[in-house]
């Protein structure tokens, strides 16, 4: 009996232990986090993009002129809009209230998470690879470069479902054609974070995993998929472009 109770407690201690991610304290994305893509200047698609995340796409403080290509269709209540390549709303700072103001709310959010974000300190790596990181694996941690960073072949994100990545990113993110950013392990998109002073670019059909936060602009080529959340301080840009989350 004795021997029974002792197993049953060390296997829930195991697993206690077990849950406990590793890696730095989770970003707080606050209400940026209802949008599969946000932007201060506009987002555009060259059709036909499609982005199946059940979370918005908004635009503010520019007006809905700043959604390109998408064919809206504005609903009744001039509240937000559709369009048929979107699964979920489009909003805009021009369109109806609440709407300016919950959008306000939003880029400020998305503004203290990339200021969180970018003021992390005591990373765990620095100036890995010198920032030609494809090909490598990453584990669980604060990732910080002082330049740009390339993926110019598959690199690998392996960690748990409750393990955490942070990458500072003090120049431009660029990810070569069909190249892929892959999760393994059991890890999570929304536990990845690149946090980019530049802009981004990813190259035809190629893939990307985790939250973008953007200084300025993210651009996805023709092909390009992303499980992603894409938040840019200034423009997103889709061209054929598939955007889940």
């Amino acid at each position: 009996m004795f021997s029974s109770l002792f197993t049953v407690s060390f296997l829930a201690a195991l697993a206690s232990v077990v849950s406990i991610g590793f890696g730095p304290a989770a970003v707080n994305l606050r209400t940026a986090g209802n949008y599969a893509i946000l932007a201060n200047s506009g987002v555009s698609t060259v059709p036909p993009s499609v982005i199946t995340s059940f979370r918005q796409v908004a635009v503010s403080p520019i007006a809905a002129t700043g959604l390109t290509g998408f064919s809206l269709t504005v609903d009744s209540t001039g509240q937000f809009s559709t369009s048929n390549q979107v699964t979920g709303a489009l909003f805009a700072a021009s369109y109806a209230a609440p709407t300016p103001a919950i959008l306000t709310a939003a880029i400020g959010d998305m503004g203290t998470a990339f200021t969180d974000a970018t003021g992390r300190v005591n990373p765990n790596f620095v100036n890995l690879a010198s920032g030609a990181i494809g090909g490598l694996v990453l584990f669980p941690g604060l990732y910080k470069w002082g330049t740009g960073v390339t993926i110019g072949s598959d690199v690998t994100i392996s960690g748990g479902p409750t393990d955490t990545w942070i990458f500072q990113v003090a120049g431009t993110l660029t990810v070569a054609a069909a190249k892929k950013i892959v999760l393994s392990g059991g890890a999570l998109a929304s536990n990845v974070v690149w946090v980019v002073s530049g802009a981004v670019s990813a190259g035809a059909a190629s893939h990307l995993e985790g939250v973008i936060l953007s200084k300025t602009s993210i651009t996805l080529q023709t092909g390009t998929t992303a499980n992603s959340r894409l938040l840019a301080q200034t423009f997103v840009a889709l061209q054929k472009a598939t955007v889940t989350n």
